[in-house]
Protein backbone atom coordinates (compact mmCIF):
# COMPACT_ATOMS: atom_id res chain seq x y z
CA UNK A 1 0.00 0.00 0.00
CA UNK A 2 1.31 3.13 -0.97
CA UNK A 3 1.52 5.58 1.84
CA UNK A 4 -0.61 9.07 1.73
CA UNK A 5 2.31 11.07 2.91
CA UNK A 6 4.01 10.34 -0.46
CA UNK A 7 2.23 13.36 -1.21
CA UNK A 8 3.14 15.68 0.66
CA UNK A 9 7.22 16.57 0.36
CA UNK A 10 9.06 19.76 0.37
CA UNK A 11 5.69 22.05 0.20
CA UNK A 12 4.99 20.28 -2.69
CA UNK A 13 1.31 19.25 -2.56
CA UNK A 14 0.87 15.98 -4.96
CA UNK A 15 4.12 16.49 -6.41
CA UNK A 16 5.00 12.69 -6.27
CA UNK A 17 1.53 11.67 -6.62
CA UNK A 18 0.99 13.54 -9.92
CA UNK A 19 4.51 12.18 -10.86
CA UNK A 20 2.96 8.80 -11.67
CA UNK A 21 -0.07 10.09 -14.10
CA UNK A 22 1.33 9.80 -17.13
CA UNK A 23 1.79 12.16 -19.67
CA UNK A 24 -0.23 16.04 -19.68
CA UNK A 25 -3.11 17.70 -19.57
CA UNK A 26 -4.51 20.34 -22.04
CA UNK A 27 -5.53 22.98 -19.31
CA UNK A 28 -4.30 22.91 -15.81
CA UNK A 29 -7.08 21.98 -13.28
CA UNK A 30 -5.59 23.89 -10.40
CA UNK A 31 -5.39 27.68 -11.98
CA UNK A 32 -8.30 28.82 -13.59
CA UNK A 33 -6.51 31.61 -15.70
CA UNK A 34 -2.85 30.36 -16.83
CA UNK A 35 -0.74 33.24 -17.87
CA UNK A 36 0.19 32.17 -21.56
CA UNK A 37 2.98 32.82 -23.69
CA UNK A 38 6.10 34.12 -21.72
CA UNK A 39 9.70 33.17 -21.24
CA UNK A 40 10.57 29.53 -20.95
CA UNK A 41 13.81 27.43 -19.62
CA UNK A 42 14.61 23.83 -20.83
CA UNK A 43 17.04 22.39 -18.49
CA UNK A 44 19.10 18.94 -19.77
CA UNK A 45 20.84 17.21 -17.39
CA UNK A 46 23.41 14.44 -19.11
CA UNK A 47 23.58 12.02 -16.21
CA UNK A 48 27.32 9.98 -15.99
CA UNK A 49 29.21 13.00 -16.77
CA UNK A 50 29.69 13.34 -20.33
CA UNK A 51 33.37 13.58 -22.40
CA UNK A 52 33.07 17.33 -23.05
CA UNK A 53 36.40 16.87 -25.08
CA UNK A 54 34.91 14.40 -27.37
CA UNK A 55 31.63 16.12 -28.01
CA UNK A 56 33.68 19.51 -28.58
CA UNK A 57 36.71 18.90 -29.82
CA UNK A 58 39.70 21.07 -29.32
CA UNK A 59 41.13 20.14 -32.46
CA UNK A 60 43.48 22.77 -32.33
CA UNK A 61 45.50 21.27 -29.34
CA UNK A 62 48.28 18.80 -30.07
CA UNK A 63 48.20 17.37 -27.00
CA UNK A 64 44.41 15.95 -27.34
CA UNK A 65 45.89 13.90 -29.83
CA UNK A 66 48.87 12.62 -27.57
CA UNK A 67 46.25 11.97 -24.89
CA UNK A 68 44.12 9.68 -26.69
CA UNK A 69 45.60 7.45 -29.05
CA UNK A 70 42.44 5.41 -29.93
CA UNK A 71 39.41 7.33 -28.80
CA UNK A 72 39.98 11.45 -30.10
CA UNK A 73 37.75 12.45 -32.65
CA UNK A 74 39.56 13.44 -35.83
CA UNK A 75 40.37 16.96 -37.14
CA UNK A 76 37.68 18.07 -39.24
CA UNK A 77 38.21 16.59 -42.99
CA UNK A 78 36.34 16.39 -45.99
CA UNK A 79 37.34 12.88 -47.18
CA UNK A 80 36.43 11.02 -43.53
CA UNK A 81 34.10 10.80 -40.65
CA UNK A 82 35.69 13.74 -38.76
CA UNK A 83 35.00 16.92 -36.37
CA UNK A 84 32.68 19.44 -37.57
CA UNK A 85 34.88 22.61 -37.71
CA UNK A 86 32.77 25.40 -35.50
CA UNK A 87 35.75 28.10 -35.68
CA UNK A 88 39.19 27.26 -36.88
CA UNK A 89 40.24 25.52 -33.03
CA UNK A 90 36.84 23.69 -31.63
CA UNK A 91 34.52 21.05 -33.59
CA UNK A 92 31.66 19.26 -33.23
CA UNK A 93 31.30 15.34 -32.87
CA UNK A 94 29.83 14.05 -36.23
CA UNK A 95 27.05 12.13 -34.05
CA UNK A 96 25.66 15.77 -33.27
CA UNK A 97 25.17 17.20 -37.12
CA UNK A 98 21.82 18.23 -36.76
CA UNK A 99 22.90 20.57 -34.58
CA UNK A 100 24.91 22.13 -36.23
CA UNK A 101 22.58 24.16 -38.85
CA UNK A 102 21.33 25.92 -35.33
CA UNK A 103 25.02 26.81 -34.36
CA UNK A 104 25.66 28.13 -38.15
CA UNK A 105 22.44 30.06 -37.81
CA UNK A 106 23.46 31.75 -34.21
CA UNK A 107 20.70 30.22 -32.04
CA UNK A 108 23.41 27.83 -30.27
CA UNK A 109 26.20 28.63 -27.95
CA UNK A 110 28.54 26.88 -26.31
CA UNK A 111 30.60 27.28 -22.81
CA UNK A 112 33.26 25.19 -22.79
CA UNK A 113 35.96 24.61 -19.58
CA UNK A 114 32.78 25.02 -17.34
CA UNK A 115 31.85 23.32 -14.13
CA UNK A 116 32.22 23.73 -10.38
CA UNK A 117 34.98 24.40 -8.43
CA UNK A 118 34.68 21.78 -5.69
CA UNK A 119 37.11 18.48 -6.47
CA UNK A 120 34.43 16.10 -6.12
CA UNK A 121 34.60 13.04 -8.34
CA UNK A 122 31.45 10.75 -6.61
CA UNK A 123 28.80 11.48 -9.54
CA UNK A 124 25.99 11.45 -6.49
CA UNK A 125 27.98 14.35 -4.93
CA UNK A 126 28.64 16.41 -7.93
CA UNK A 127 24.43 16.06 -9.59
CA UNK A 128 23.75 17.01 -5.91
CA UNK A 129 25.94 20.25 -5.85
CA UNK A 130 24.94 21.33 -9.38
CA UNK A 131 21.66 21.14 -9.20
CA UNK A 132 21.71 22.68 -5.49
CA UNK A 133 23.57 24.96 -7.12
CA UNK A 134 25.92 24.98 -4.08
CA UNK A 135 29.40 22.78 -4.50
CA UNK A 136 30.33 21.71 -1.51
CA UNK A 137 27.07 22.53 0.36
CA UNK A 138 25.77 19.35 1.79
CA UNK A 139 23.24 20.95 3.67
CA UNK A 140 21.57 23.23 1.10
CA UNK A 141 18.87 20.14 0.21
CA UNK A 142 16.44 21.86 -2.38
CA UNK A 143 17.54 22.71 -6.29
CA UNK A 144 18.09 25.76 -7.39
CA UNK A 145 15.00 25.73 -10.16
CA UNK A 146 12.54 25.36 -6.97
CA UNK A 147 14.33 28.32 -5.61
CA UNK A 148 14.04 30.53 -8.14
CA UNK A 149 10.19 30.16 -8.55
CA UNK A 150 9.77 30.40 -4.78
CA UNK A 151 11.19 33.38 -4.49
CA UNK A 152 10.19 34.68 -7.65
CA UNK A 153 6.54 34.47 -7.32
CA UNK A 154 4.10 35.22 -10.13
CA UNK A 155 0.33 35.30 -9.12
CA UNK A 156 -0.68 33.94 -12.17
CA UNK A 157 1.51 31.34 -12.36
CA UNK A 158 -0.45 28.01 -13.29
CA UNK A 159 0.04 24.36 -11.71
CA UNK A 160 2.70 23.97 -15.26
CA UNK A 161 4.94 26.67 -14.32
CA UNK A 162 7.83 23.63 -12.91
CA UNK A 163 7.58 20.87 -14.28
CA UNK A 164 10.28 17.54 -14.51
CA UNK A 165 9.39 15.39 -17.10
CA UNK A 166 10.10 11.48 -15.56
CA UNK A 167 9.32 9.20 -12.99
CA UNK A 168 10.92 11.31 -10.07
CA UNK A 169 10.59 14.57 -8.85
CA UNK A 170 14.51 15.53 -9.40
CA UNK A 171 16.64 17.39 -7.01
CA UNK A 172 17.15 20.36 -9.48
CA UNK A 173 12.85 20.94 -8.44
CA UNK A 174 13.22 19.72 -4.87
CA UNK A 175 11.98 22.78 -2.75
CA UNK A 176 8.88 24.68 -1.09
CA UNK A 177 7.46 26.16 -4.43
CA UNK A 178 4.96 23.78 -5.93
CA UNK A 179 6.13 21.68 -8.95
CA UNK A 180 4.81 18.32 -10.79
CA UNK A 181 6.84 15.90 -11.94
CA UNK A 182 5.39 14.36 -15.34
CA UNK A 183 5.47 10.39 -16.40
CA UNK A 184 3.96 8.29 -19.17
CA UNK A 185 1.81 9.02 -21.62
CA UNK A 186 -0.41 6.01 -21.13
CA UNK A 187 -4.10 6.62 -20.10
CA UNK A 188 -4.67 3.00 -18.80
CA UNK A 189 -1.81 3.77 -16.45
CA UNK A 190 -3.46 6.73 -15.39
CA UNK A 191 -6.65 4.76 -14.70
CA UNK A 192 -5.31 2.56 -12.43
CA UNK A 193 -3.10 5.59 -10.51
CA UNK A 194 -6.75 7.66 -10.61
CA UNK A 195 -8.37 4.44 -8.68
CA UNK A 196 -4.96 3.95 -6.00
CA UNK A 197 -4.89 7.18 -5.23
CA UNK A 198 -8.74 7.89 -5.11
CA UNK A 199 -8.81 5.38 -2.08
CA UNK A 200 -6.19 7.14 -0.42
CA UNK A 201 -7.78 10.18 -0.37
CA UNK A 202 -10.95 9.07 0.33
CA UNK A 203 -9.05 8.06 3.70
CA UNK A 204 -7.67 11.89 4.38
CA UNK A 205 -9.39 14.06 6.25
CA UNK A 206 -6.96 16.84 6.16
CA UNK A 207 -8.65 19.85 3.88
CA UNK A 208 -5.57 20.20 2.23
CA UNK A 209 -5.08 16.67 0.81
CA UNK A 210 -8.95 16.79 0.44
CA UNK A 211 -8.94 20.12 -2.08
CA UNK A 212 -5.66 18.41 -3.65
CA UNK A 213 -7.43 15.65 -4.29
CA UNK A 214 -10.23 16.74 -6.22
CA UNK A 215 -8.38 19.10 -8.56
CA UNK A 216 -5.55 16.08 -8.96
CA UNK A 217 -8.84 13.88 -10.22
CA UNK A 218 -10.00 15.98 -12.46
CA UNK A 219 -6.98 16.77 -14.30
CA UNK A 220 -6.44 12.66 -14.56
CA UNK A 221 -9.86 13.17 -16.07
CA UNK A 222 -9.37 15.46 -18.67
CA UNK A 223 -5.85 13.64 -19.12
CA UNK A 224 -8.09 10.79 -20.40
CA UNK A 225 -10.61 12.45 -22.50
CA UNK A 226 -7.66 14.58 -24.42
CA UNK A 227 -5.94 11.04 -25.07
CA UNK A 228 -2.74 13.49 -26.31
CA UNK A 229 -0.89 10.58 -28.16
CA UNK A 230 -2.89 11.80 -30.90
CA UNK A 231 -0.36 15.26 -30.99
CA UNK A 232 1.14 15.70 -33.93
CA UNK A 233 4.62 17.51 -34.24
CA UNK A 234 5.36 20.74 -36.95
CA UNK A 235 5.49 18.88 -40.14
CA UNK A 236 8.75 16.84 -41.30
CA UNK A 237 9.77 17.19 -37.32
CA UNK A 238 10.21 13.34 -36.06
CA UNK A 239 10.75 12.32 -32.96
CA UNK A 240 12.50 8.71 -31.96
CA UNK A 241 9.50 7.34 -30.12
CA UNK A 242 11.29 4.26 -29.00
CA UNK A 243 13.91 6.90 -27.42
CA UNK A 244 12.83 8.01 -23.55
CA UNK A 245 14.96 11.10 -23.63
CA UNK A 246 12.95 11.98 -27.43
CA UNK A 247 9.26 11.18 -25.95
CA UNK A 248 9.93 13.74 -22.88
CA UNK A 249 11.33 16.51 -25.15
CA UNK A 250 8.11 15.94 -27.35
CA UNK A 251 5.96 16.08 -24.10
CA UNK A 252 7.54 19.69 -23.22
CA UNK A 253 6.43 20.27 -27.05
CA UNK A 254 3.17 19.30 -26.14
CA UNK A 255 2.71 20.63 -22.79
CA UNK A 256 4.03 24.50 -24.24
CA UNK A 257 2.23 24.44 -27.81
CA UNK A 258 -0.71 23.52 -25.03
CA UNK A 259 -0.28 26.91 -23.58
CA UNK A 260 -0.49 25.98 -19.96
CA UNK A 261 1.80 28.23 -18.48
CA UNK A 262 4.95 26.47 -18.81
CA UNK A 263 8.13 28.43 -17.47
CA UNK A 264 10.53 25.65 -16.20
CA UNK A 265 10.81 22.50 -17.36
CA UNK A 266 13.77 19.36 -16.77
CA UNK A 267 14.66 16.42 -18.04
CA UNK A 268 17.56 14.91 -17.88
CA UNK A 269 19.29 11.61 -19.32
CA UNK A 270 21.66 8.94 -18.30
CA UNK A 271 24.45 6.53 -19.54
CA UNK A 272 27.23 9.21 -20.09
CA UNK A 273 29.67 7.14 -17.85
CA UNK A 274 31.92 5.70 -20.12
CA UNK A 275 34.88 4.19 -18.41
CA UNK A 276 35.23 1.46 -21.15
CA UNK A 277 34.45 0.96 -25.23
CA UNK A 278 33.60 4.80 -25.45
CA UNK A 279 34.64 5.21 -29.18
CA UNK A 280 35.60 7.90 -31.40
CA UNK A 281 33.49 8.93 -33.95
CA UNK A 282 31.30 6.06 -35.14
CA UNK A 283 31.73 2.80 -32.92
CA UNK A 284 31.72 3.00 -29.08
CA UNK A 285 29.09 3.78 -26.53
CA UNK A 286 29.50 7.72 -26.94
CA UNK A 287 28.86 8.57 -30.68
CA UNK A 288 25.57 6.21 -30.08
CA UNK A 289 24.37 8.36 -27.22
CA UNK A 290 24.87 11.66 -29.23
CA UNK A 291 23.54 10.57 -32.13
CA UNK A 292 20.07 10.40 -30.00
CA UNK A 293 20.71 13.32 -28.08
CA UNK A 294 21.36 15.62 -31.21
CA UNK A 295 18.84 14.53 -33.19
CA UNK A 296 16.10 14.94 -29.98
CA UNK A 297 17.50 18.69 -29.67
CA UNK A 298 16.95 19.27 -33.10
CA UNK A 299 13.50 17.65 -33.26
CA UNK A 300 12.50 19.87 -30.20
CA UNK A 301 14.02 23.12 -31.68
CA UNK A 302 11.84 22.94 -35.13
CA UNK A 303 9.12 21.30 -33.38
CA UNK A 304 8.38 24.92 -31.74
CA UNK A 305 9.55 26.88 -34.77
CA UNK A 306 9.06 30.12 -33.67
CA UNK A 307 7.84 29.86 -30.26
CA UNK A 308 11.87 28.99 -29.63
CA UNK A 309 12.56 33.20 -29.33
CA UNK A 310 10.98 32.91 -25.57
CA UNK A 311 12.80 29.64 -24.82
CA UNK A 312 16.09 28.62 -23.84
CA UNK A 313 17.71 25.41 -23.76
CA UNK A 314 20.34 24.62 -21.20
CA UNK A 315 22.26 21.49 -21.31
CA UNK A 316 25.06 20.21 -18.18
CA UNK A 317 26.63 17.41 -16.77
CA UNK A 318 27.75 16.95 -13.35
CA UNK A 319 31.44 16.69 -14.68
CA UNK A 320 33.78 16.28 -17.36
CA UNK A 321 35.99 13.27 -18.29
CA UNK A 322 39.96 12.99 -17.88
CA UNK A 323 42.24 14.78 -20.76
CA UNK A 324 44.04 10.82 -21.03
CA UNK A 325 41.58 7.88 -21.99
CA UNK A 326 42.83 4.84 -19.85
CA UNK A 327 42.87 1.49 -20.51
CA UNK A 328 39.59 -0.20 -21.51
CA UNK A 329 39.09 2.79 -24.30
CA UNK A 330 37.47 5.06 -22.48
CA UNK A 331 37.89 7.99 -19.71
CA UNK A 332 37.32 7.98 -16.31
CA UNK A 333 35.55 11.27 -14.15
CA UNK A 334 37.24 14.39 -14.92
CA UNK A 335 36.76 17.93 -14.06
CA UNK A 336 35.80 21.06 -16.75
CA UNK A 337 32.83 20.17 -19.01
CA UNK A 338 30.85 22.14 -21.81
CA UNK A 339 27.61 23.21 -21.80
CA UNK A 340 25.13 24.14 -24.72
CA UNK A 341 22.27 27.04 -24.95
CA UNK A 342 19.93 27.05 -27.81
CA UNK A 343 16.94 29.72 -28.57
CA UNK A 344 16.35 32.55 -30.47
CA UNK A 345 17.56 35.14 -28.11
CA UNK A 346 20.90 32.74 -27.43
CA UNK A 347 24.09 34.83 -29.08
CA UNK A 348 24.84 31.40 -30.50
CA UNK A 349 27.35 30.58 -33.57
CA UNK A 350 30.54 30.78 -31.07
CA UNK A 351 32.16 29.01 -28.48
CA UNK A 352 32.76 31.01 -25.07
CA UNK A 353 35.74 29.52 -23.86
CA UNK A 354 38.41 30.71 -21.64
CA UNK A 355 40.42 28.04 -22.56
CA UNK A 356 42.95 26.70 -20.05
CA UNK A 357 44.74 24.42 -22.68
CA UNK A 358 46.03 20.86 -22.36
CA UNK A 359 49.40 20.73 -21.78
CA UNK A 360 50.55 18.73 -18.83
CA UNK A 361 51.11 21.70 -16.79
CA UNK A 362 47.91 23.28 -17.74
CA UNK A 363 45.96 20.32 -16.47
CA UNK A 364 43.76 19.75 -13.20
CA UNK A 365 45.90 17.81 -11.37
CA UNK A 366 47.75 16.17 -14.07
CA UNK A 367 44.36 14.67 -15.13
CA UNK A 368 41.82 17.04 -16.44
CA UNK A 369 40.59 19.79 -18.06
CA UNK A 370 40.60 22.73 -15.71
CA UNK A 371 37.17 24.62 -14.69
CA UNK A 372 37.56 28.96 -15.98
CA UNK A 373 34.08 29.15 -15.92
CA UNK A 374 31.79 28.61 -12.58
CA UNK A 375 28.55 26.91 -13.91
CA UNK A 376 26.77 29.28 -11.57
CA UNK A 377 27.44 32.10 -14.02
CA UNK A 378 26.08 30.48 -16.53
CA UNK A 379 22.75 30.01 -14.79
CA UNK A 380 22.87 33.40 -13.57
CA UNK A 381 23.16 34.52 -16.65
CA UNK A 382 20.27 32.26 -17.92
CA UNK A 383 18.06 33.76 -14.88
CA UNK A 384 18.81 37.37 -15.48
CA UNK A 385 18.73 37.94 -19.03
CA UNK A 386 16.19 35.44 -20.18
CA UNK A 387 13.84 34.91 -16.88
CA UNK A 388 14.50 38.92 -16.14
CA UNK A 389 15.38 36.95 -11.98
CA UNK A 390 15.29 40.32 -9.93
CA UNK A 391 16.94 39.02 -7.01
CA UNK A 392 19.60 35.79 -8.34
CA UNK A 393 21.57 35.91 -4.91
CA UNK A 394 18.75 33.85 -3.43
CA UNK A 395 18.80 30.92 -5.61
CA UNK A 396 22.61 30.25 -5.14
CA UNK A 397 23.50 30.13 -1.89
CA UNK A 398 27.06 31.57 -0.52
CA UNK A 399 27.87 32.61 -3.88
CA UNK A 400 27.29 36.13 -4.95
CA UNK A 401 26.05 36.45 -8.45
CA UNK A 402 28.19 39.16 -10.55
CA UNK A 403 27.09 40.20 -13.94
CA UNK A 404 30.71 41.09 -15.23
CA UNK A 405 31.30 37.41 -15.13
CA UNK A 406 28.76 36.56 -17.46
CA UNK A 407 29.94 35.43 -21.13
CA UNK A 408 27.32 37.89 -22.81
CA UNK A 409 25.18 34.67 -24.39
CA UNK A 410 21.98 36.17 -23.96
Amino acid sequence: MVSRRIFVKEGGLAVLGLSMVPGFVLRTAMAASPRLGGKKLIVIFQRGGVDGLNVVVPFGEKDYYKYRPTIAVPAPSKDSVSALDLDGFFGLHPSLRPLLPLYKEGNMAIVHASGSPHETRSHFAAQDYMESAAPGAKRVRDGWLNRYIANNPDPAASTFRGVALGPVLPRTLAGPAPVLALGSLDSETADAARSMYKSLYDEESNSLLSGASNEMFDAMKQLKEANPAQYEPAPGVQYANNQPFARRLRQIAQIIKADLGLEIAFVDVGGWDTHQNQGSVQQGRLPQLLNQYGAAIAAFYRDLGDRMEDVVILTMSEFGRTARENGNAGTDHGKANVMFLLGGSVKGGKVYADWPGLAREQLNEDRDLAMTTDFRDVFAEVLVQHLECKNPDVVFPDYSVDPRRFKGLL
